[in-house]
């Protein structure tokens, strides 16, 4: 197995200082003492701020922390594992096992703009167990004619 080189191979960008830097440089008059001055923000964005307390949105218990996790960087790696792999050598896919959010954060270095399609199963909770029923039962089995493929 290859040696890791640190200045290849190490930490995900952290997206938050990322963000941070290209505010400051898109408008240098938001920033006092080195950080964003957000009611300066507010003022250079004018009537493009929604302030609402209504609005429509997407949104769960845990969220913001959701969204926190997301911008932490990772220090982990992918390897591959050839051995385990079918056709290595000529395959366009690759099967990647690990947590979500990390696999994701490493993916996003080196694949940005170059992925089509990621699958990710949901993770089942381990103390459940998935019931599913063997057969559909008999109202879903016997579709109306106009319901029917063909």
């Amino acid at each position: 197995m290859e040696k890791l080189d640190p200045e290849r191979d190490g930490a995900t960008p952290n997206i938050v200082e990322q963000n941070v830097e290209e505010l400051k440089r898109l408008f240098p008059e938001i920033v006092t003492e080195g950080k964003v001055n957000f009611d300066a923000l507010r003022e250079v964005l004018g009537d493009h701020m929604d302030e609402r307390e209504e609005r429509y949105s997407f949104t769960w218990n845990g969220k913001s922390r959701a969204r926190r996790l997301a911008q932490t960087p990772s220090t982990g790696t992918l390897r591959p594992c050839p051995e385990e792999s079918v056709n290595w050598d000529t395959t366009q896919n690759l099967f990647i096992e690990g947590e979500n959010l990390e696999v994701l954060k490493l993916l996003q270095k080196s694949y940005h703009r170059k992925t089509k399609l990621i699958y990710i199963d949901p993770p089942l909770q381990h103390r459940q167990r998935l019931h599913l029923p063997r057969r559909l039962p008999r109202q879903h089995r016997e579709l109306p004619e106009d319901h029917r493929a063909g």
